[in-house]
């Protein structure tokens, strides 16, 4: 009964196209984000923290630019794990070099590093596409792992090669470092999270994010019509990997502390952001959402079901957690390309409808 309309009612273009245009919808929207901001930093502790809501942001982030580029303008990507790497490696030079900076113009700034260099593995895109596509950006993937783990410079010549986060603050509470508080955790990601899809939003609305799906639904007929394939395939490149960036500064300054890139940024990150948005839904910033919300979800709920609950091994409750996500994949790409955000659309579409026929 909540999705109940009596016609449409718009009397101009900004009320026509709004994001939310049932009035329910802008509710449910102040109220999650009047929770988020009001409620569950006062409630949250460690555990939750760690293994769910902090990860969940991070990955948010980083599916909502993969997203861009796959789901908005349809240019495969297996390197969204070097580009995290890249965002992190960035981050870790600036807060060295810069300590005195606030560690959020470092976040921001990391990510306009690895738009760069988004945008310089993005030329191969004007000539290549699909399956070649993929293993180019593959090949950045395994190159960007190669030179942080070679050149010692990218870790600042430290004997374990490990890349360590110096304690920072914001607003005088410790978001980095080992007196970092769950609260402060989960604010500044909860705080980019939010901008970030809400930038995404509004790009993938304008003419940007329109060129972009042109390109995607067909590149040939789309230059024909006046779109730039240059611009609109570097500019996905870049945008995504700008906030595949801010995702990897956050991964390796909030939430980890410390990593090795081989170990905290190798293929199984990139195929693992790719399955977000792949059961989320493509060309949805609310599947990144989902996507993300799931995957992290997953392995806890199994960990808990199954090792605490019934009592299985391990090993076995981790491959049942491999073939679960297996085979959501083969089901959404047969049955349901658009993901968990197109079923969330049906399910709106139906209660706007019930009782009545369609």
């Amino acid at each position: 009964m909540l999705y109940r309309e009596a016609g449409d009612f718009s009397t101009s273009y900004p009320e026509d196209s709004q994001t939310f245009p049932i009035r329910f919808d802008r509710y449910r929207y102040w109220a999650v984000l009047a929770v988020a901001f009001l409620v569950i930093p006062f409630v949250v502790n460690d555990y939750w923290a760690s293994s769910l809501l902090v990860p969940f942001l991070i990955y948010t982030i980083a599916a909502i630019g993969l997203n861009i580029l796959t789901g908005y303008c349809g240019q495969v990507s297996l390197g969204t794990g070097g580009f995290m790497a890249v965002g992190a490696y960035a981050c870790y030079k600036l807060m060295t070099a810069f300590p005195d900076v606030n560690i959020v113009f470092h976040i921001v700034i990391a990510g306009g590093i690895t738009a760069a260099v988004g945008a310089a593995f993005g030329l191969p895109s004007l000539r290549i596409k699909g399956f070649y596509l993929a293993v180019a950006t593959l090949a950045a993937q395994f190159f960007l792992v190669w030179l942080f783990n070679k050149v010692a410079w990218f870790y600042n010549y430290s004997a374990s090669g490990q890349i360590n986060a110096p304690e920072r603050f914001v607003f005088g509470q410790a978001v980095t470092g080992p007196n970092s508080t769950a609260m402060s955790q989960y604010m500044i990601c909860l705080v980019f999270v939010t901008v970030c899809a809400i930038i995404a939003r509004n790009l993938t609305r304008g003419t940007l994010g329109r060129s972009w799906m042109a390109i995607r639904d067909m590149d040939i007929a789309a230059e024909i019509i006046g779109v730039n394939p240059l611009k609109a395939k570097l500019t996905a490149f870049a945008v995504s990997s700008f906030f595949i960036g801010i995702s990897g500064a956050l991964f390796f300054a909030v939430y980890l502390g410390a990593v090795e890139v081989g170990e905290a940024f190798g293929i199984q990150k990139s195929f693992l952001v790719l399955f977000m948005i792949i059961i989320g839904g493509l060309g949805s910033i609310f599947g990144s959402f989902a996507g993300a919300a799931f995957l992290v979800l997953l392995p806890v709920a199994l960990k808990v079901l199954g090792v605490d609950v019934l009592g299985w091994p391990t090993d076995l409750v981790a491959h049942l957690q491999l073939v679960i996500v297996g085979g959501l994949i083969m089901f959404f790409l047969i049955k349901e390309p658009h993901g968990l955000a197109q079923l969330w659309r049906l399910a709106k579409e139906k209660l706007r409808l019930w009782p009545f026929p369609y």
